[in-house]
């Protein structure tokens, strides 16, 4: 049993390394591309609109809620303390710290992601980027590079709005319902939120977030088996990847930013 086992072991191992030179090689393609596909941003500007505004009503629903939680669940948690007034800030760095970007991109990689792989999938399964390649246009400059910019693009705008939205609804239930001071909840918020510490960190995991999910989803949608059960099964692996992916990110990303 064991050389079968051993040659199992090797088999997984050159398939994986196999998947990752994939990959990377198709990342490197999609970066060689990016000027050109930048000066025709008419392509991205698609894209954008896309990706971010058919994810805008989902995105913002989701952060008035999460908002609405963590003004609640904040408030009874300060309250224990005597630091109730403190509510502003608690709400505010829970958002654009970790889960402005973190939720985002899971409800991105859940709604925009899914799109990109079974579109580039059901291209592919319907000949289409085939029929590119023999009009000698490169499907990944005409297709994967404007779609891969697009989400990297909306994925940070969209995390602004949940944070955004999620303010206002922690202000709702803190200030509006609860009767929290509304001149505490905001001045403490302007003092306890630094701008590069806090925000400046969450735009740079959602830019990461953005590169991620969006290449996940490109990779699986172009490596999809032309057929309705391979596309499915794309779509199913583009969700799972990209969630566990942002959350080992965030946990890297999160050890880093506060051992600098």
């Amino acid at each position: 049993m064991t050389p079968f086992r051993l040659a199992d072991l090797g088999f997984a191992v050159r398939q994986w390394l196999a998947d990752v030179g994939y990959a990377t090689r198709l990342l490197w393609a999609v970066l060689r591309h990016s000027g050109s596909t930048l000066r025709r941003f008419g392509l991205v500007r698609d894209q954008i609109h896309f990706l971010g505004n058919h994810s805008l009503a989902i995105i913002t629903i989701s952060g008035l809620f999460v908002g609405f939680v963590l003004g609640l669940q904040g408030y009874y948690t300060l309250q224990r303390y005597g630091s109730s007034e403190a509510l502003g800030v608690l709400v505010a760095l829970s958002l654009v710290r970790e889960l402005g970007p973190v939720i985002t991109a899971l409800l991105f990689a859940g709604r925009a992601g899914t799109s990109l792989t079974a579109e580039i999938g059901l291209m592919k399964a319907g000949e289409q980027l085939s029929a590119m390649e023999m009009m000698a246009v490169d499907p990944v400059q005409r297709v994967l590079a404007p779609r891969f910019w697009g989400g990297v693009i909306a994925m940070p705008l969209l995390a602004a709005v949940f944070s955004a939205v999620g303010i206002i609804g922690g202000w709702v239930v803190g200030v509006v319902m609860i009767g929290v001071d509304s001149g505490s909840f905001w001045s403490q918020m302007q003092s306890g939120v630094d701008v590069w510490n806090d925000v400046g960190n969450g735009i740079i995991k959602s830019v990461a977030f953005g590169i991620t999910v969006t290449f996940v989803a490109l990779l699986q949608g172009y490596r999809a088996k032309p057929t309705p059960e391979g596309v499915s099964r794309a779509t199913t692996r583009t969700v799972v990847m990209a969630s566990l992916a942002v959350l080992a990110i965030d946990f890297v990303l999160t050890a880093m930013m506060f051992s600098i």
